[in-house]
């Protein structure tokens, strides 16, 4: 079935960092407007906007206090019905972040919550009697220390899978529930176009909260396989689906930490009345530490074999029922020439458009997150000093100062190599002192390398990676074989190319990827093709593929 959102292709702006208009060093709503001709002349369809909402920013606006209502410094409600109103003149969709599975401790339902166990806000959170020294169970929070905190007032511990000032929300009550759709419709009300539901595989948690494996014998347990994809989160989504969801013409893109194929068909099976499509974790997950109290903490290069495997599981598990969501990096995630490409001065432009072609080409829909179209690399901060990020804090905090697990030297090679800041710098506009973004201080450091890198350089150059991008976008809203096309890959455990087909209504294309800075020579009867889609050299050897070497060939 042909739906507006398969093919699209979403930017995804992270707005504190994408474009500051008043001088104050975080990027706003106007910012974000001022943009909208750059967004409009890259050629995407939807823009995802992390949160905007009122909030103590604890997490960077992950931590919610008022779900109808703009944070301050990005602006305000008539601003952001300016943004909207101008992204639609533009013809831009646009998706805001959903967060629900937690609300920040200033939320009036949690102020509420801890006034009374009486009270009727009180069950919208999970609280638990207990000892004020024996923790309920062993989990441990996604940002270090324990997934519960103690609250002398009511004499209760709750429930935070995050930081603390992250209470989860309790989705086994119905009335709670039935608030969170009202604020769903609110927005879809206002003329959104559909929601980025965070961490929404998160919602069910077991009942009696028993305690999770923990071979490791860390401190804390990870928590994960035990709340993700609970038995009742199907019924939930069909619930918001017919509530909600299905009364308007947008898009539903669930955060799925943990889930597996079968639970993506579930959540995004044509018949099943849940979401549209997902985004899973397990690529970008590949390289966990061999010790495990490290987490996701690692310097290690991603195998490409591991990362076909990967893939392929995920586009042949969803091809004809379900949907994916195309992404190598996020406000989450590295930036994705440092991570799986090369983002050494040689080879960073190959790269890039070599990880484009290699997404843009799968089946899905393509996520391009802010700075990814003109290449931008990982920032390699030198001290402690210069980050910002919970989770890069607080893991420095546990496994360097309190358990000395790791020395100091090699905990910041791993945040240069995985920490969420590296997605976070400022957007590099041009070549100036803040490379554009701010005329004040920004509120975290911009890369050095703004001079060699930055949007003004690229737009106008027809072999930039902006235009690169730009001709990948077009070649997808042509292309029903690109959008619909089935896959199948070629030579999986070949650990240097990365090879496959999209074959449609009669037609085929093979793509050609060389992940290394080796010259290669492969003979997938690319001789035979009917012409050159697109490649990231200027010109064509067949069977040479050069160091990063893309290339997409037509058979008719």
């Amino acid at each position: 079935m042909e739906k507006w959102w398969k093919n699209a292709v979403v930017y995804q702006i992270y707005p504190a960092s994408f474009q500051d208009s008043n001088g104050d060093g975080i990027g706003d709503l106007n910012g974000i407007i001022s943009r909208l001709d750059y967004i409009k002349k890259l050629g995407v369809d939807i823009i995802w906007l992390n949160p905007i909402y009122k909030s103590p920013n604890v997490d960077n606006g992950y931590d919610v206090s008022d779900y109808q209502d703009i944070q301050p410094i990005f602006g305000d409600l008539k601003i952001f019905n300016n943004l909207l109103k101008q992204a639609h003149q533009h013809k831009i969709k646009v998706v805001m972040d959903l967060v629900v599975n937690h609300s920040s401790n200033q939320q009036k339902w949690f102020v509420e919550s801890r006034k009374s166990k009486n009270n009727p806000y009180h069950d919208y959170y999970i609280w638990k009697d207990g000892d004020p020294k024996k923790l309920p169970n062993n989990w441990g929070s996604y940002f270090s220390g324990p997934a519960w905190t103690y609250d002398k007032e009511i004499q209760q511990y709750y429930m935070h899978l995050f930081a603390k000032e992250q209470p989860e929300l309790n989705w086994k009550n119905p009335q709670m529930r039935k608030d969170v759709y009202r604020l769903m419709r609110w927005w879809f009300d206002k003329g959104i176009d559909g929601f980025r539901m965070d961490s929404i595989s998160l919602l069910d948690k077991p009942d009696n909260y028993p305690d999770a494996p923990n071979p490791a014998n860390a401190t804390y347990a990870d928590a994960q396989p035990i709340v993700a994809d609970g038995k009742r989160l199907g019924n939930y989504l069909k619930e918001m689906n017919k509530e909600v969801l299905s009364k308007y013409n947008v898009v539903s893109i669930g955060e799925m930490i943990g889930s597996n194929v079968k639970d993506a068909l579930e959540y995004t099976g044509r018949n099943n009345h849940e979401l549209d499509m997902i985004f899973q974790f397990e690529h970008v997950t590949l390289t966990p530490n061999k010790d495990k109290r490290l987490g996701k903490w690692n310097d290690i290069p991603v195998n490409l074999v591991d990362l076909k495997n990967s893939l392929s599981k995920w586009q042949n598990g969803l091809n004809k029922q379900g949907w994916n969501s195309l992404y190598w990096n996020n406000h989450d995630q590295p930036r994705a020439v440092s991570r799986f490409g090369n983002d050494s001065p040689e080879y960073r432009e190959l790269s890039a458009k070599m990880l484009a072609t290699t997404l843009h080409m799968l089946k899905g829909t393509p996520y391009i997150y802010q700075g990814e179209e003109l290449g931008m690399t990982n920032n390699h901060f030198k001290t402690m000093a210069d980050y910002r990020d919970l989770e890069t804090l607080n893991a420095y905090d546990e496994l360097v100062n309190k358990e000395k697990i790791v020395s100091k030297e090699k905990m910041m090679s791993y945040f240069a190599n995985m920490s969420r800041d590296n997605a976070r710098t400022p957007m590099q506009w041009n070549n100036s002192k803040n490379a554009g973004f701010t005329t004040g201080t920004p509120w975290i450091e911009v890369n050095e390398n703004k001079a060699q890198i930055n949007a003004a350089a690229q737009i106008n150059d027809p072999n930039s990676v902006f235009s690169y991008y730009q001709k990948l976008i077009q070649l997808r809203h042509k292309s029903s074989l690109i959008v619909y096309g089935d896959y199948l890959e070629l030579d999986p455990n070949d650990d240097k190319v990365f090879a496959f087909k999209r074959t449609y209504k009669k037609q085929e294309l093979l793509v050609i990827i060389n992940f290394t800075a080796e010259e290669l020579t492969r003979d997938y009867n690319q001789k035979n093709a009917d012409s050159l889609v697109i490649g990231n050299y200027s010109d064509d050897e067949i069977t040479l593929i050069r160091p990063y070497e893309a290339k997409v060939y037509l058979f008719n």
